[in-house]
């Protein structure tokens, strides 16, 4: 499976979130969808889009939509780090990295000289229709909530 092309559908994955119920993406469309990848939850660019996305969670909902938060963490330190911080953002477990494969965000990256696989961080929007209306690649944090936010206003 590739990853989803503008005008694409939502790719039939299943995802656990923190509380360990399954959701299917498929199942979701009818209203906007935003899915976004972060590497590792509890660390500080990762916290900081959660809370990012958190404070805007009433605006994403006024709109209808949908807010995933994807990492490969498993359910319990994501229940830890939604408890932690008090985020409301639907955080998702992708233990097996099917999804992240499925949207082409466990990729190759590099550190310090360092060469590892991990998570792109990666935003996706699909429509009511299911159809995917915008990616961010390569995602920095500051904004980028608020970015997502008025593109889903606009769908």
């Amino acid at each position: 499976m590739s990853a989803p092309q503008i005008g694409d559908a939502i790719p039939p994955v299943k995802l656990i979130d923190a509380d360990e119920a399954v959701i299917d993406l498929a199942a979701m469309a009818g209203a906007p969808l935003v899915i976004y990848f972060y590497p590792k939850a509890d660390t500080p660019g990762c916290t900081t889009e959660a809370q990012d996305f958190t404070r805007l969670a009433p605006e994403f909902a006024h709109l209808g939509a949908h807010v995933l938060a994807v990492s490969r963490d498993k359910p319990a330190k994501l229940c830890k780090f939604r408890d932690k911080y008090g985020l409301t953002v639907r955080l998702v477990s992708d233990e097996d990295g099917a999804v992240c494969e499925a949207f082409g965000t466990w990729v190759e990256k590099k550190n310090y000289g360092r060469t590892y696989m991990g998570i792109e961080r990666s935003t996706f929007l699909f429509d009511r229709e299911g159809k995917l209306a915008k990616e961010w690649r390569k995602v920095r944090v500051k904004g980028h909530a608020d970015a997502v936010l008025e593109a889903a206003k606009a769908l």
